[in-house]
């Protein structure tokens, strides 16, 4: 199961209103043993996103209790190039990078569903969890 910004951030802000959906799967991940993957990409993205959003406590959660679960595909310059081609070849203002990146990733590492609130998972051919309407 690749986990996307979208995800973390659900499940450390209990103000944000993905909170409750977003606290009840990672449960049923972490219950289930389920092996869970991101990028770096993900965790500069999630980091940045913490720290703008909740301050440096959220980022102490995320590296003290979320990181020692999960497993970090370090991307290099081969998935990179191919996540930047994507983004170009898509030419979609909503698309980003990390975005690309992670659909190639999770590609290179056989991985068929992400824990995200993000369509753009949905929309490349990717089971989503929790399974949104």
């Amino acid at each position: 199961m690749f986990v996307d910004t979208s995800a973390f951030y659900a499940v450390l802000d209990a103000d944000d209103l993905l909170h409750p959906a977003g606290r009840s799967a990672w449960a049923g991940l972490l219950e289930e043993r389920e092996a869970l993957h991101t990028t770096s990409y993900v965790l500069v993205e999630t980091m940045a996103l913490l720290q703008r959003r909740i301050g440096l406590a959220g980022v102490r959660t995320f590296v003290a209790d979320v990181l020692p679960v999960i497993q970090v595909a370090w991307v290099d310059e081969g998935i990179h190039r191919s996540a930047q081609h994507a983004l170009l070849v898509a030419s979609r203002r909503d698309l980003s990078l990390v975005d690309c990146v992670s659909f190639e990733a999770m590609r290179r590492l056989g991985l068929v569903a992400a824990f995200s609130f993000d369509s753009h998972f949905s929309e490349q051919g990717f089971k989503l969890l929790p399974e949104m309407g």
